[in-house]
């Protein structure tokens, strides 16, 4: 028997988990040094000017925003040449911080200015951070290089780490799984951090017996596991179909004395909610509320509601909410989107209405998200001029709507039949500033059919228009138009043209539909 689908809820809590293991990889190799010499010493008034100094530094590095290379190194240059003094433990933190914000190329560039310019000395523990950073930048074989130029003493624990971590994320299985032993001879493999990096690997490609395999040999070498060992333990379980041994390993963790976060609860309530097991999920939930420290923020809140929709739950939602409302001075849009979905689950259209009016009405940064599940609810009510106008109002406060809005309003209307309408929102997407979504070759399909039957020479060329403005326009397109101009009898002087300017072969069927053309407008 095939193991069930994932319901969004499991997803969500899978790939916090996949992302979790990197992060954790990630942040063991962030230099510690840099704190410890942030912290050292009493503070005295000159220190806190020097603090105030480097924390100017920072804000002109951070306002680089996306700005492409060579914009730190100017940065950095100017600031030394104001006189201003760059030292190893201050840059050794903004390069913590430019990673946690995802400011990969940033962040190398600093740390290569702090080598190559101020001859600042590279900690092995630094290393682990540039190769990251490297692979992130430049791609898996520049940090293959970087590491192969590194002395003996250099290729350590943390660098073989930050290496398989790198081919983790890369899903190249066989060179994970090559280092990881290489690392095992060398005696380096014995900590839970790179049996994690491997784990989370395995679950990604869906080698489920590998990671209980290597559940195994954490066993035979005595390394303790932690709370993500037991949410990719369990995940695997359940992929195996193998539902009975989930709560099991839970309780194995538990007599270990593995110290539990709330996130190796959710993991089970949710796999419990996917094996369709409502009774043991609540109870999994109950156990994860109780871990809950409001100081940790909102995210446990919101799994909470995801997860008490899936079991199908109302009056357990609600209450959360009403925790969260009670808890925080501020309700965030992530949390509104949250009680939204959960209520879009639950069919509770009214309430859904209720809590978008709340939002509307105090929120401070607009959130297409938040807009695009009441014209979910809409539309899956048939409701479809309640979501035109819902969009209309939204417009008049400035407001925009993104790619998903015009896929919502785009399956909707093909799904009515109604392509006209559907060409309105086709030609809304290749308005967007960025043009995330592309019609799919069915979707293609179907439009350039319908132009044809229904001899609908304007929609036809509309329908083209955006195709060649989203990049997708092709051969079949241009034929398929020809086709629309025989069937409605007319002509133009411009087809050739316009094939020529995008580059189309004029292939046999094409130059037969042409000719079929001219010879009609003779």
């Amino acid at each position: 028997m095939a193991p069930p689908v994932p319901t969004a809820a499991a997803r969500l809590v899978l790939r916090r988990l996949l992302s979790t293991a990197v992060a954790e990889a990630e942040a063991a190799a962030v230099a510690p040094a840099a704190e410890k010499a942030a912290a050292k010493g009493a503070k005295t008034a000159a220190a806190a000017g020097e603090e105030k100094d480097a924390r100017s530094l920072y804000r002109r590095l951070s306002a680089l925003g996306g700005a492409g290379e060579g914009s730190v190194s100017r940065v950095m240059n100017k600031w030394v040449r104001e006189g201003r003094e760059a030292r190893a433990a201050d840059l050794a933190k903004y390069v913590k911080e430019l990673r946690k914000y995802k400011r990969h190329a940033h962040a190398l560039e600093l740390m290569e200015w702090m080598v190559n310019t101020k001859g600042m000395n590279m900690s092995y523990t630094n290393h682990a951070v540039r190769l990251d950073l490297i692979y992130k930048v430049r791609g898996i074989e520049a940090a293959e290089q970087y590491f192969a130029g590194l002395p003996d003493p250099g290729k350590n624990h943390k660098t073989y780490g930050a290496l398989l971590n790198c081919y983790c994320s890369a899903k190249m299985e066989d060179k994970a799984t090559e280092i990881y032993r290489k690392m095992d001879e060398l005696g380096i493999s014995s900590s839970t951090l790179p049996i994690n990096n491997l784990m989370s690997l395995y679950v990604k490609i869906g080698q489920h017996r590998k990671v209980t395999s290597l559940f195994e040999e954490m066993k035979v070498k005595n390394v303790k596991p932690d709370n993500l060992t037991c949410c990719l333990l369990m995940s695997s379980y359940a992929a195996l179909n193998k539902i009975d041994t989930v709560g099991e390993v839970l309780k194995e963790m538990e007599e270990k004395k593995v110290a539990l976060g709330w996130s190796a609860y959710s993991t089970l309530a949710s796999l419990y909610v996917n094996a369709n097991m409502v009774e043991e999920a609540e109870s999994a939930l109950k156990k994860l509320e109780n871990l809950i420290d409001v100081q940790a923020g909102r995210q446990p809140f919101d799994f909470l509601m995801s997860l008490y929709a899936s079991v199908g739950n109302l009056s357990e939602v609600n209450r959360v909410w009403n925790l969260i409302k009670a808890n925080f001075q501020k309700v965030t849009n992530t949390s509104y989107l949250g009680m939204l979905q959960a209520l879009y689950k639950l069919n509770d259209d009214d309430r859904m209405k209720q809590i978008y009016e709340d939002w509307e009405s105090n929120y401070e940064n607009y959130d297409a998200r938040l807009t695009n599940m009441m014209t979910r609810a809409h539309l899956r009510n048939g409701l479809t001029k309640e979501a035109e106008l819902l969009w209309e109002k939204v417009k008049e406060k400035g407001a925009e709507f993104d790619s998903k809005t015009c896929e919502l309003f785009l399956e909707h209307y093909m799904g009515k039949g109604d392509m006209t309408s559907a060409l309105n929102w086709v030609e809304n997407m290749t308005k967007l500033p960025r043009k995330k979504s592309k019609l799919d070759q069915e979707k293609i399909s179907c439009f350039l059919k319908y132009f044809e039957e229904h001899k609908d020479v304007e929609g036809a060329e509309r329908f083209l228009n955006c195709l060649r403005t989203s990049g997708c326009i092709d051969g079949k397109a241009y034929e398929s138009l020809l086709r629309t101009y025989l069937a409605a009898g007319k002509t133009s002087r411009s087809i050739r043209q316009m094939i020529k300017e995008d580059k189309i072969e004029i292939c046999y069927g094409i130059g037969k539909l042409l000719k079929r053309i001219a010879d009609k407008g003779r």
